[in-house]
C-alpha cells in the first residue's frame, strides 16, 4: 500500500523555471492553497484529456494493467494532485479517499516535456526529476506503453 506524499513546505517547493523572483512568494502561497483543494476538478479535466489523447492509443496490455487501479499524478511546483482510475467508460476521476497504487511526481515542465516526447522518462527518473512511489511494476507498464505510443501532444507548427 502506498501512503500519500507529505505536504511540501513552501520553502521546499520547486519554482517553475523562468518565474520572476518577485513572484516566488505568491507562487508558493498559491501552490500551498491549490494543494489543499480537492483533487476532483483537475482529475475530471485530466481524465477528459487522457480519454482523447491516450485511451484510443493505449495498448491492450497497459489497458488491462491499469483497469480499476488508481494512479496519482502530482505536479510538484503547483501543488496540483490528479487521481485517476481506468474503467469501462475510460479514465475517470478517483476520489481523494482512494489510495493510489502508483504515484508519479514531477514538475509541470517535466510532465509537458514527457507528453511532447521531448524528454526521456528514464533520464528524468535517474536524475530524480520524475519520482515514482507505489507499484513500480505498474509504473513500468505505463512507461513502456507511453514509449510505444509516442508523443501525446505536440506543439503546433508556426
Amino acid at each position: 500500500m502506498t501512503t500519500s506524499a507529505p505536504l511540501v513546505s513552501a520553502r521546499e517547493r520547486p519554482l517553475p523555471r523562468g518565474l520572476p523572483k518577485g513572484l516566488a512568494p505568491w507562487h508558493r502561497r498559491l501552490a500551498a492553497l491549490v494543494e489543499r483543494l480537492p483533487s476532483t476538478p483537475p482529475s475530471v479535466a485530466a481524465a477528459a484529456v487522457l480519454n482523447r489523447a491516450l485511451l484510443p492509443r493505449l495498448p491492450d496490455d497497459a489497458h488491462r494493467a491499469l483497469f480499476g487501479r488508481v494512479v496519482a499524478l502530482r505536479v510538484s511546483d503547483f501543488g496540483l494532485r490528479v487521481h485517476l482510475r481506468l474503467c469501462r467508460q475510460g479514465f475517470v476521476a478517483a476520489g481523494d479517499a482512494d489510495a493510489p497504487e502508483l504515484q508519479i511526481r514531477a514538475t509541470a515542465e517535466a510532465f509537458v516535456r514527457l507528453a511532447r516526447g521531448q524528454d526521456d522518462p528514464d533520464r528524468l527518473f535517474f536524475e530524480r526529476q520524475l519520482l515514482m512511489e507505489g507499484d513500480t511494476e505498474l509504473g513500468l507498464v505505463l512507461k513502456n506503453a507511453l514509449d510505444a505510443i509516442g508523443p501525446l501532444w505536440q506543439r503546433a507548427p508556426r
